[in-house]
């Protein structure tokens, strides 16, 4: 786990962490009984301006970064990355693998990559 500057990481109780990356800028709130598969990773920022111009004259600035929520209950199988922005709703669960790039609400299965719905729970 990494934050920067005043990014903030916040983990709910009866929360198991496998072997996974989080990163944020800005903040990553777990909820209370999630679970995140191995070799997961969450990243709240791109680390980088998107311009070259901005990332060869000023590395530090330009940087993207949207807070990242995953509310209680949710699974997330082995091998996820989640990105900046995203809300995974309660209960949900996100396949082995999967790369989720838009909130995904509570209740749900998604898979893929992208991580697109699959049924409801």
């Amino acid at each position: 786990m990494r934050t920067n500057g005043d990014g903030i990481i916040v983990i709910g109780e009866n929360t198991g962490i496998s072997n996974s990356t989080i990163v944020a800028y800005r903040s990553v709130i777990i909820g209370k009984n999630v679970l995140i598969g191995g070799s997961c990773k969450i990243y709240d920022t791109d680390f980088h301006s998107l311009k070259l111009s901005d990332r060869l004259e000023h590395p530090l600035e330009n940087i993207c970064s949207k807070e990242i929520v995953i509310e209680d209950g949710v699974f997330l199988g082995a091998y996820c990355i989640v990105l900046k922005g995203v809300t995974i709703g309660k209960n949900s669960v996100i396949g082995a693998g999967s790369v989720v790039t838009k909130t995904i609400p509570g209740g749900e299965i998604w898979a893929g990559n992208p991580a697109k719905f699959i049924k409801k729970v």
